[in-house]
Order: C-alpha cells, then sequence, then structure tokens
C-alpha cells in the first residue's frame, strides 16, 4: 500500500507529488498512514472536528492512534483532504513486533537464581539491577512544528503521556487559542504570535473550574510577566512548545504536572 502519490488539484488541474506525514507512536516507531490509490483528493470546504483525525494502529506495538487526516495545500490556494485507506497498521522500518516483544518483564526485587553463595553459604545480595531501578519516564515524542495544526497534533501527544486518552476538541470555544478536553482535563494551545496574557489564563482557568476540570496552558511565543504570576496563584501549568513540539514547563505547577508522565 502506497505511503506517497501523485495528487491532482480539481481545480487548477495541476499535478503534485505528495508523500504522508509520519507521526510518532508513543512507542517511539514512525506512523504513516496508508493512501488510498483509487480515491480522489476533496478540497477542504469547511472544517468538521470529528473529519479531521483518522485512526491508524502503529506497526511495531499495534497501538491505534488518532492522528490528523493528511492534507496537502495547491499553490493554487486550494486545500485538499487527502484520502486514506483506514483504519489500517501502518509499516515500520523495523517490521511487526517479534514474539518475545509480547511476554512479561522478568520480575525484579528477587535473588539472582544464578548468583554464587558467599562463603558463609548464604546468597548473594541482589544486584543494584536486579533490585529494581527506577522506572525511566518516556521520551515525548517529537512534532516539528510548522502549522497550528501540528501544534495541536503535538499537545494530543503530551496529554495521551498524561494519561488521557479520550481527547477531543472541546465544546466551549475559547476567546484564544485551540480548545482541547478528555476527561478531567482540559487544555488550551495558543499558536499566534502573540504573547499570552492573565487574561487568557483566567479565562482558561474559569472554563476549567465550571467543567471540574485541571487545566494547562500551551502556547509557542510566551506569556506577559503578568500572566505567569497569575498562573503561578492560580495554580495554572504553563509550557512552551518548541520548535520540535515539545512542551517545555515554564512554571512550578506545569514541572509538577510533567512529573505525572509515564
Amino acid at each position: 500500500m502506497p505511503e506517497s502519490g501523485s495528487v491532482r488539484c480539481p481545480a487548477c488541474r495541476s499535478e503534485h507529488r505528495y508523500t504522508a506525514p509520519s507521526y510518532p507512536c508513543a512507542c517511539g516507531a514512525p506512523v504513516v498512514p496508508t493512501l488510498d490509490p483509487d480515491a480522489v483528493p476533496t478540497p477542504v470546504v469547511h472544517r468538521v472536528w470529528q473529519e479531521e483525525w483518522v485512526t491508524v494502529c502503529c506497526g511495531r506495538c499495534g497501538r491505534p492512534g488518532e492522528w490528523p487526516r493528511p492534507e496537502f495545500g495547491c499553490p493554487c490556494g486550494t486545500v485538499l483532504r487527502i484520502p486514506v485507506a483506514g483504519p489500517d497498521t501502518a509499516p515500520t522500518p523495523d517490521g511487526p513486533p517479534s514474539p518475545a516483544s509480547n511476554t512479561a518483564p522478568a520480575s525484579y526485587g528477587t535473588p539472582d537464581a544464578h548468583a554464587a553463595p558467599t562463603p558463609d553459604g548464604t546468597p548473594a545480595p541482589a544486584s543494584p539491577t536486579a533490585a529494581g531501578p527506577a522506572p525511566r519516564r518516556p521520551d515525548i515524542p517529537s512534532v516539528p512544528i510548522r502549522t497550528a495544526r501540528d501544534a495541536v497534533t503535538a499537545t494530543v501527544l503530551y496529554l495521551r503521556l498524561l494519561g488521557h486518552d479520550d481527547i477531543r476538541r472541546a465544546h466551549r470555544r475559547s476567546p484564544s487559542g485551540i480548545g482541547l478536553a478528555g476527561r478531567g482535563v482540559l487544555a488550551l494551545v495558543d499558536p499566534s504570535a502573540r504573547p499570552v496574557t492573565s487574561r487568557d489564563v483566567e479565562c482558561l482557568w474559569l472554563m476549567s473550574m465550571s467543567e471540574s476540570a485541571r487545566c494547562l496552558y500551551l502556547t509557542l511565543t510566551g506569556y506577559t510577566p503578568d500572566a505567569r504570576e497569575r498562573a503561578d496563584r492560580l495554580g495554572v501549568p504553563l509550557f512552551l512548545l518548541d520548535l520540535t513540539g515539545t512542551p517545555q514547563p515554564v512554571n512550578a505547577p506545569a514541572d509538577a504536572l510533567d512529573a505525572t508522565r509515564s
């Protein structure tokens, strides 16, 4: 099944080469949606949140993920929605997981059965590895930020690392940014070029209070001093999205929230 192909714009009739984007699965493998060579790209006239996503399963771990539907911007100004043959399992360079990868991990914290006894006949103490090392927090998948859509994708991936797999577009519109909601969480992504103000932080906090959810703010530009002060008082985590799509905590509530990644 193809991951690239020829795209003809129905508006200007020009033909272009298109390659499907690669998205990072939480397991670290790249996930690429499979294009449908028999379907015709359609112009995007108006956007509906439910139609903006496509389900693709990781070819390494089999985990299904909701990813932005592939689009192509023609030089004539037409935005085309690229058909995909999903839901599908995306191939990965490493191929499917081996049978050994599905076996249970070895137990930690138990004595090594092959350890040599001490001179007095007692078992040798377990090694630091066998005693159970501290679990390593997963790396945040990298999503290069080029558009507002990329910023939303990076935020969805980060929220999944925080344990929220039911992320959707928030029902209530925010005065600024793009609202994302899940069970018990409300995130606001601001891809604009202006710094976030204290009023923006207050609006998010009030929305989260009305929905009994914790909230977090993510922006590409930064925060005014007043916004950071107000966020600290209200306990709102503030993050800065860098160009790799990695949320960087910028206040103490954000540091505490980022520590819950698992």
